[in-house]
């Protein structure tokens, strides 16, 4: 990534990847919705950090999903209306969607992404009647680094921190469901100084991270039975973020009794190219929110 526009349209690659087919078409949309943008959840260097709501205007089913607006841990804002079709097929659910945006990368670090997503759901658990949600129905999402930094939430929710000197520290940052697309599950074979990092990985500086602090900030190792429900989707011809990342995490799962489910497309790469891919992957987000956010009748 050698500027900003590269930056910006790799982000944008990677919400076009998960988008339906009719990306452009938003005619298509069968629920109404209601946007609330740039609602400020915490500020940074005398900044704010921001996240824009989307609710569906009948029908809601009082469940969001906090979509973790990353790609190379890189955090951009586009127009929501632009990036609502992304959101649409889960709007027409009943689901509330949340853009949850974060330091950005370069000039902030994958621990301090970490801290904002888990400051921003802390937020909206304390604000959910403000935004008609349940508390205990948040689910988060993402895709490569959104997905490394769901299933950081998924892995490290906690019941609040009563000697936090931030109020909002005490809020809890536990999700109920975590869906990551093709996330890096270990962070220690992939920051710069790892011996078995890739060349790609030096595109990305949020990767020029210690080891130790690679381990701290890797979902593979807070795997605990107390850890959300968690859909990870892989591609097998995926050269950036290797399908192994997935089955680590699904033997992580497995020995802690997680919940889980591990989809591996075999012919898709990095962006789950297909739409075929594309259409599974978002028919199995939805059914598992459904699962873990929707009570049943």
């Amino acid at each position: 990534m050698k500027n900003d526009q590269a930056k910006l349209l790799f982000f944008l690659g990677m919400l076009l990847a998960i988008a339906p087919a009719d990306f452009t078409t938003p005619a298509v949309a069968k629920q109404p919705v209601q946007i609330e943008a740039d609602v400020v959840y915490g500020h940074k260097d005398g900044l704010a950090m921001t996240l824009d709501v989307y609710r569906p205007a009948s029908d809601a089913n009082g469940a969001a999903i906090l979509f973790m607006v990353s790609g190379g841990w890189y955090s951009h804002w586009a127009p929501p209306e632009q990036v609502q079709p992304l959101f649409q097929p889960y709007l027409d659910k009943g689901y509330t969607m949340m853009a949850i945006r974060h330091g950005s990368s370069p000039k902030y670090s994958i621990p301090e992404a970490v801290s904002d997503v888990r400051k921003a759901v802390r937020f909206v658990r304390k604000q959910a009647g403000r935004f008609h949600v349940d508390a205990d129905r948040l689910g988060v999402m993402g895709m490569s680094a959104g997905g490394h930094l769901a299933l950081m939430l998924g892995t490290t929710g906690d019941d609040g921190i009563a000697q936090a000197k931030d109020a909002i520290d005490h809020v809890p940052s536990r999700v109920a469901a975590v869906v990551a697309l093709v996330p890096p599950t270990d962070l220690r074979v992939a920051v710069w100084e790892a011996p078995d990092s890739l060349p790609a990985y030096r595109n990305f500086p949020a990767l020029n991270l210690p080891l130790k602090e690679a381990g701290e900030n890797s979902p593979l190792v807070h795997v605990t039975e107390d850890d959300a429900p968690s859909l990870v989707i892989m591609g097998g011809k995926d050269d950036l973020v290797p399908a192994k990342h997935g089955i680590w995490i699904e033997e992580k799962f497995k020995e802690n009794r997680v919940p889980h489910k591990l989809i591996v497309f075999p012919d898709a790469g990095h962006g789950l190219e297909g739409d075929k891919n594309r259409t599974t992957a978002i028919r199995e987000a939805i059914e598992w929110f459904d699962q873990y956010l929707v009570p049943s009748p």
